[in-house]
This record gives structure tokens, sequence and C-alpha cells, in this order.
């Protein structure tokens, strides 16, 4: 069972863009984005709890079988920095993390096929929460 998402209007109105593009409108390694952004509860970016994670978000978060902290920023795949700590919403990690709020957690295999739990501990930066979304 996965956990219930929210997911800004603008955030949505730009991911499904970018899935039309001919470059992603192909592409099966994003039917698991597709299907998180059909599932969601869509909201006006002036009305996300601040502790949900949106693009460009930056959570902290613990993968609960080791306890290993993690501080990532969710981006659009033009952004994204491993370096940096950007992941790609385009990743299996970061389209499984959209939309999670503080306490949720969210199963996903890691990029060596591991499972793996991670729960959120706390968003520590969102756009809509800071008034930078656009209207």
């Amino acid at each position: 069972m996965k956990p219930s998402i929210i997911v800004s209007s603008s955030d949505l109105e730009r991911l499904e863009g970018l899935l039309t593009l001919p470059a992603f409108r192909s592409r099966s390694d994003l039917d698991g984005l597709r299907a998180e952004l059909e599932r969601a509860d869509v909201r006006e970016p002036e009305e996300m709890p601040a502790d949900v994670i949106t693009m460009n978000s930056r959570a902290r978060f613990v993968e609960e079988g080791t306890g290993r902290e993690y501080e990532l920023t969710l981006a659009y795949p033009k952004d994204a920095n491993a370096e940096a700590h950007r992941v790609s919403i385009f990743s299996p990690a970061g389209s499984a993390l959209l939309g999670l709020s503080a306490g949720q957690s969210i199963d996903w295999k890691s990029s060596d096929g591991k499972e793996i739990r991670l729960k959120v501990l706390e968003v520590t930066w969102q756009p809509e929460a800071n008034g930078q979304f656009e209207l």
C-alpha cells in the first residue's frame, strides 16, 4: 500500500508537460511517476502544507534499515546533481518522494536492486511555504 501524496497544481502541470515531450513520452521507466501523478491529491500551490515534498523542496530522510540519514533536494532532470544531493524527479527515488509528508515512509529499489525504506524526517525547505511558487 502506497502512502497518500499531495502534489501542487503547478508541479503537476510542469511534470505532465515534460512527460509529453517526445524525448520522454515513450519512456516506460517513467510509468511510476505517471502513476504517482494520477493518484495524487492535487492542490493549489498556496494551499500546500509546509511539510510536503514538492519540486525543489529539500528534505531530510532516514533509511529505516540502517539509520543512515540523507538530505536531498527534489529536482527537475536538468537540475539534478548527485554531488549536490539534487535527485531527479525522473529517477525512481525522486518519483517516490514527490508528495510525501514528514513522518511518511516509502519503499523503493536502489540502483543495485536493494529494497530500501525511507522515512521523511522533515521538509527543511519548500518553495510554496516560502512564497516561491509561480502563479
